[in-house]
């Protein structure tokens, strides 16, 4: 990783495995409940499984009916019922009330539960509560690595940053050492670690746990992944909160990409249907501008629409035979080329025509000020006129978050100011909401005068507090400090540009975010690859509140591909623009990074997992 000759980034490593392994898994736990059955599944499930084992495959082993798992009551007919959900508390109630209303009536069916990625002891005791823990099997399906591409595998849990981040439960760490276990075993063994976080350090202690338990399948076989980098979310909510401006993740903030794919409307197809589209590098175009800063997007695109041009024009003047292999070999190519550039093109237009509407431009401009710490006040007043415009809640909140980070806390005037402002244009319900970016450090209020007393204090009152609830929230109030400045300016985030930054060519990962910001994310793993660990970031680490480490394992560690192979783990999500970013890293260095997360993420994403969460508390509130 340190060597300054430019080589080209080795192969990815074939992640097909991951998906047969799964099928292969679901098959036989399908098959032990023989005969016909209708199989219920957990909508958040279904783009994954369809990636896995689409609909002919589940006909194939007696799947008869499916069904979507739904608040009404269900209504099959067979006499075999297989249900395929996440491990929650109203799915499990859910299923109860099948088994007792065929109770009731006289019915008697099998019942068959199948968790992914895996059971937990709370969905137990629910069914236990509801008297029908044994009229039920249960299996866990070990889903835990879902391939989206040749360089990305997503755990599909978006419920991570939730549960971890803002309640607090652990739940979930055990299926990320599994996932760390599953991939060392197949890839591994990994030379080196390195981390920083408190999820990504229990993470990765249980990991070693784990394969200090198993017989290690993966020693002794040669390494395909040679580095593993995990890292927190909240190290940087930064780069989520910012704008992204690369293709990719425009399109992933206009049309939402779901599982590796994307629903273009009639606004894009230019007809009346909408098509999916699956977003990867088996599409040549998408795979030529999904890093691209989208201001270079329309460029490629016409210049890919000549080339195309090009190549159809080359049949003028064949003979019968040259026409006969240009039909056979190239043209279903051309055709299906042509297929996505105009479905490109359209999703670039209608991007613009979004992006035109809420005043994108103005709205980047704010974003560079709040990194640099400049127009603190401008920033403001553009804030709250946003708000009382109405523009958008979601946008909004990113806004205001971005500044309280940036300025570590909002003053308390502004706050009160703009969460009254905010509750008065989009509406009360939204308390809640401000509690939990409060709680997760995305939105703070600055403690005027805050002194060493004060602190102390808060730590006294700490250690003879006895409510463990209590407790936790006086550990986060104490650690949800940002500190960007002082991290911006040791790890120089805020490049220095002489003229105008040219988009075109980059020549650092500020690309990403216009040459205003390079995100700190990727800059942290920059610097502990090249200096191979944390020597000489020890400042830059006390400001992250810690919890960094780095191991060698000197038995696994051999040269060749592997050692220029990281797996980044991002720990409650990972966005496109940081995707873009190491891409970019890892082309100018000659490696490759594979990106491992909880779920693809972004602002939109965090800040309504907050909102669901605030809306969940109301509802319990209500109940």
């Amino acid at each position: 990783m340190a060597s300054s000759a430019r080589r080209d980034a080795p192969e990815p490593p074939d992640f097909g495995i991951l998906k047969r392994l799964a099928r292969d898994q679901l098959i036989y736990l399908l098959e032990q409940l023989p005969g016909k059955k209708d199989l219920f599944i957990e909508p958040d499930l279904m783009s994954p499984l369809d990636r896995i084992a689409n609909v002919s495959v589940l006909k194939q082993h007696e799947v008869d009916k499916l069904y979507r798992v739904e608040n009404r009551p269900a209504p099959s007919t067979s006499e075999q019922l297989c249900f395929l959900v996440r491990p929650r508390v109203r799915t499990m109630r859910y299923i109860a009330d099948i088994v007792n209303a065929d109770k009731i009536s006289g019915r008697n069916r099998k019942y068959k539960i199948i968790f992914s990625p895996q059971k937990f002891y709370a969905c137990e005791m629910v069914l236990e509560e509801e008297g029908v823990f044994g009229d039920v099997t249960c299996d866990e399906w070990s889903f835990y690595l879902l391939p989206l591409d040749e360089d990305i595998i997503s755990m599909e849990l978006p419920e991570f940053f939730r549960d971890y981040f803002l309640e607090g439960d652990h739940r979930w760490i055990n299926s990320v050492a599994r996932a760390l276990q599953l991939l060392n075993s197949l890839y591994g063994p990994f030379s080196r670690a390195y981390g920083i976080g408190r999820c990504a350090k229990m993470s990765y202690e249980l990991w070693r746990d784990l394969e200090e338990e198993s017989e290690n399948d993966g020693q002794g076989r040669k390494p395909e992944i040679g580095n593993i980098f995990l890292m927190d979310r909240d190290m940087d909510y930064v780069t989520a909160l910012c704008s992204q401006v690369v293709y990719e993740g425009l399109v992933d903030d206009t049309f939402r990409i779901k599982c590796g794919s994307v629903d273009f409307g009639p606004e894009v197809t230019s007809s009346d249907k909408s098509i999916k589209v699956l977003l990867n590098g088996q599409d040549k175009i998408f795979s030529q501008i999904r890093n691209e800063h989208f201001s270079s997007v329309f460029g490629l695109l016409s210049q890919k629409s000549r080339n195309l041009q090009a190549q159809y024009d080359r049949r003028q003047g064949m003979d019968i035979k040259q026409m006969k292999n240009f039909v056979s070999q190239e043209l279903k190519g051309l055709k299906q080329e042509h297929r996505l550039l105009s479905l490109h093109i359209g999703a670039c237009e209608s991007i613009m025509k979004k992006k035109t509407k809420q005043d994108f431009q103005d709205m980047i401009k704010v974003e560079h000020a709040l990194l640099e710490g400049f127009d603190i006040r401008e920033s403001t007043s553009f804030i709250e006129e946003h708000i009382d415009r109405q523009v958008s809640p979601i946008e909004s909140l990113r806004l205001m978050c971005l500044l309280s980070i940036t300025e570590n806390g909002l003053i308390p005037k502004d706050y009160r100011s703009l969460k009254t402002q905010y509750l008065q244009s989009y509406g009360p319900e939204h308390l809640l909401t401000f509690h939990n970016l409060k709680r997760i450090g995305l939105l703070t209020e600055q403690s005027p005068g805050e002194t060493l007393t004060a602190v102390e204090s808060r730590v006294s009152k700490l250690v003879t507090d006895r409510a463990a609830g209590k407790i936790t929230d006086a550990f986060n109030s104490l650690a949800k400090k940002s500190n960007f400045r002082a991290i911006s300016k040791k790890l120089s985030l805020i490049p220095r540009v002489d003229g105008e930054y040219n988009l075109k060519t980059p020549r650092d990962m500020a690309y990403v975010f216009s040459g205003a910001y390079t995100p700190l994310s990727c800059k942290i793993m920059e610097q502990v690859l090249e200096r191979r660990g944390w020597q000489g970031l020890e400042e830059a680490v006390r400001l992250l509140n810690g919890n960094e480490f780095a191991t060698a394992d000197g038995a696994a560690e051999e040269g060749g591909d592997a050692q220029r192979i990281v797996l980044a783990v991002f720990l409650g999500g990972c966005t496109f623009s940081e995707m873009a970013a190491l891409r970019f890293l890892g082309k100018e260095r000659g490696c490759r990074f594979i990106f491992l997360t909880t779920a693809v993420t972004s602002s939109a994403r965090m800040l309504e997992a907050m909102a669901e969460a605030g809306a969940a508390g109301c509802a319990r509130s209500a109940q």
